[in-house]
């Protein structure tokens, strides 16, 4: 039921990006608009999904947030391992769970941030992770909208908190896309439209995670209080960020640093 449920690329299209989300919940409004379908036609493939155990559902103020059902998707890959692999995981994946992050050896960890426009947010992680890493991380930023160009509201934000804001820049995500460009370790979204999108997988299997931050360009009201907006993505942002950053990546196994790094994501 599991498989057949899948087995329609509509219905495949929804978990797919309710995985992209995962372990966090996403309004149906949100995903008809990230995959095109309508309202209706989103309703029948939720409803399949979650008759077959793969969706659940949660009511959270007047809104309904639909997630991805993790241990029903681990239980679909032990099946396949089980029973199609004959207890030879080996033979059908690669062995992802017992491996550790790499060891930083001679060079830091490549850290991407991803947003719609890398204006703001993105930006703010990038400023941050460069200046808290204290020489472990590589950190680059960028958006999935080309011709963007950053926010003053976010250059004053971070002027004020003491960042360099020089050599930044908004940077579309095509630049990070070509063969020579650095080989990530870790990829964040950081807005739930970059977050949405089904971007490609990246070489190397780096780690991922989504750290949604309400997107300041929206606020209203005088410059007083769109600063104030600002300042609270950037302080989001940071602490998520020290976090990250005091993390004993080495130490860790990669499913144990994939839950951690949900874990941050889901912190306020």
């Amino acid at each position: 039921m599991r498989f057949s449920a899948l087995g329609h690329p509509g219905r495949l299209a929804v978990f797919r990006l309710l995985m992209r989300f995962a372990p966090h919940g996403v309004r149906p409004t949100e995903m008809a608009a990230a995959l095109g379908f309508r309202q209706n036609t989103l309703s029948h493939h939720l409803s399949e999904l979650e008759q077959a155990g793969l969706v659940a559902s949660q009511r959270q103020g007047r809104s309904i947030l639909y997630r991805a059902n993790l241990g029903t998707a681990a239980g679909l890959l032990s099946y396949l391992a089980d029973d199609c692999c004959r207890g030879r995981p080996d033979v059908c994946f690669p062995v992802i769970a017992g491996r550790k992050v790499r060891a930083m050896a001679d060079h830091p960890y490549n850290v991407l941030f991803i947003c719609s426009g890398n204006s703001a947010r993105s930006i703010f992680a990038e400023a941050v992770l460069r200046d808290v890493g204290q020489g472990k991380f590589h950190a680059y930023s960028a958006g999935t909208r080309p011709g963007t160009q950053l926010n003053p509201h976010a250059v004053e934000v971070l002027r004020q908190a003491g960042h360099a804001v020089d050599g930044l820049r908004s940077k579309h995500l095509s630049e990070f896309e070509t063969a020579d460009a650095p080989k990530m370790d870790f990829v964040f979204t950081v807005c739930d439209a970059a977050a949405a999108e089904d971007c490609a997988p990246w070489p190397g299997q780096p780690l991922t995670a989504h750290w949604g931050i309400s997107d300041p360009v929206r606020a209203q009201g005088t410059d007083a209080e769109k600063g104030l907006a600002f300042a609270k993505a950037y302080g989001e942002l940071r602490r998520r960020i020290i976090a990250f950053a005091a993390l004993p990546l080495a130490e860790l196994e990669k499913v144990a640093v994939q839950q951690k790094l949900d874990r941050i994501g889901r912190s306020a």
